[in-house]
């Protein structure tokens, strides 16, 4: 068992201006990358020791891919090229700018520059009811649970000689029909229809229902109204059930209970309705703003500050062209990150820093096999198989790895072709702290 009071941080004393990045993911990351560690002394922070490429933890969730296909350690990042980084695996408690010190666990650690790069976690708007009974998807733990809760309703619905009970197994609820909410409809749209009756051949699963849960007036609000019709046409086409103009009230854990008063009875409620930003103890109150996001300048400095800055999803940054600030998906965070290592070399030669300026690349959703929508410069919009070959391109581009590229395209050309999925295994059964039948079920069963 480790023991706090004989750990430490150990990172070397220095004589160059030492930067501290909270936060492993695009952001940090493509700072670092950009960063020359002959300059600066960098230290990373991350409560996890990889980077995860978090727009495919759907598939995660659906058995499509598996989770080191998505995810690739830091340290195996930065070789020996990258001088003077040092990676700490540790959870940040928060920062003192006075004192200008990271706190964490094991010690505290002196900066001369912070990057805030945290990101966002789930927004369950003060609903401990549905935080405590539903399913985010911001992790990769989370995607697991989620992927074995799926399983398992199939296996109890299979087994269960009580309707209620396999209508509640065989109805799945998301909330938000964003990104997240969409993809994640169209994958189980399409396990309903070319995976799950060769599994399960005595289940009939045109009793199984997937529900598309969205407050606004149409499905993918963030992108063209273009994109959005043909999208929704595109589910519906599916089989989904879209609820649009409807909001959450309350869920229990077995019904769903919208503001309309109509209710479901789901024992699987996927939340993807919103995100807030991921803070840190210690920044001063009137540097926040809605949506749990840090007030920076064009340069990327958190409001008050000179050393202290803040990249991707964490920071809000408004203009002209972006009141509401920067989309939340992973461009901002690298072009971001990138920009801010070049001012953080233009500080310490004593220049002068030049203003961020995003380039928007564009937008794009997968709803299925050959089925997705972008949203283009030039206001181009694409659907169908053009838009799928882009998103392909698109994801395939930018993840992080030989391995994982290869990986993940020779697991889609497979389904391309097959319809089939991953392994569908139930490595890790998850159960609810407070469901005791569950439990039972799980050790009279000796699963896991």
């Amino acid at each position: 068992m480790l023991k706090f009071d004989k750990l430490s941080l150990n990172i070397p004393e220095t004589t160059k201006p030492r930067v501290v990045v909270i936060g492993g993911g695009f952001g940090g990351l493509n700072l670092v990358k950009k960063l020359n560690g002959k300059d600066f002394q960098i230290v990373m922070f991350d409560k996890q020791n990889y980077h995860g490429f978090w727009p495919l933890l759907y598939q995660v969730a659906t058995a499509g891919l598996e989770p080191d296909a998505i995810a690739e350690p830091i340290r195996k990042m930065f070789d020996e090229e990258y001088e003077d980084f040092h990676f700490r695996l540790v959870r940040v408690l928060g920062v003192d700018p006075v004192a200008k010190t990271v706190k964490t666990l094991i010690g505290d650690l002196h900066y001369d520059y912070l990057v805030i790069a945290t990101g966002t976690k789930a927004n369950f708007f003060g609903n401990e009811q549905v935080q405590k009974y539903s399913f985010s998807l911001k992790t990769i733990p989370e995607a697991l649970n989620l992927r074995s809760q799926l399983l398992q309703s199939f296996e109890q619905a299979s087994i269960t000689v009580d309707p209620e009970n396999r209508e509640s197994l065989l109805n799945f609820v998301i909330v938000g029909a964003g990104p997240t909410g969409v993809e994640m409809a169209g994958s189980l749209a399409e396990m309903r229809k070319h995976v799950l009756p060769g599994d399960y051949p005595g289940l009939d699963f045109s009793k199984m229902k997937i529900y598309l849960v969205e407050g606004l007036d149409r499905v993918l609000p963030p992108m063209s109204p273009e994109a959005s019709a043909k999208t929704q046409r595109y589910l519906e086409d599916m089989g989904v059930i879209i609820k649009l103009k409807s909001l959450v009230d309350s869920y229990d854990g077995d019904v769903v209970t919208l503001k309309t008063g109509e209710q479901i009875r789901s024992q699987t409620v996927v939340w993807a309705a919103g995100v807030t930003g991921a803070l840190i103890d210690g920044l001063p109150k009137e540097s926040i703003v809605r949506g749990g996001r840090v007030t920076v300048n064009e340069f990327n400095q958190v409001a008050g500050y000179s050393d202290i800055f803040a990249i991707g999803d964490i920071a809000f940054m408004k203009s002209e062209k972006w009141p509401n600030g920067h989309p939340g998906v992973a461009q901002p965070a690298i072009q971001q990150g990138q920009h801010l290592a070049k001012n953080l070399r233009r500080l310490i030669r004593k220049e002068e820093m030049t203003p961020f300026d995003y380039f928007d690349k564009g937008s794009l959703a997968i709803i299925g096999r050959v089925r997705a929508v972008a949203d283009l410069p030039g206001n181009l919009h694409l659907s169908g198989f053009v838009a799928w070959v882009a998103w392909l391109f698109v994801h395939i581009y930018y993840l992080i790895g030989f391995r994982s590229k290869l990986v993940v395209l020779s697991n889609w050309i497979y389904r391309l072709f097959t319809y089939e999925r991953g392994t569908r295994l139930i490595i890790r059964p998850f159960v609810r702290k407070d469901d005791k039948d569950a439990e039972e079920f799980v050790m009279k069963n000796e699963i896991g």
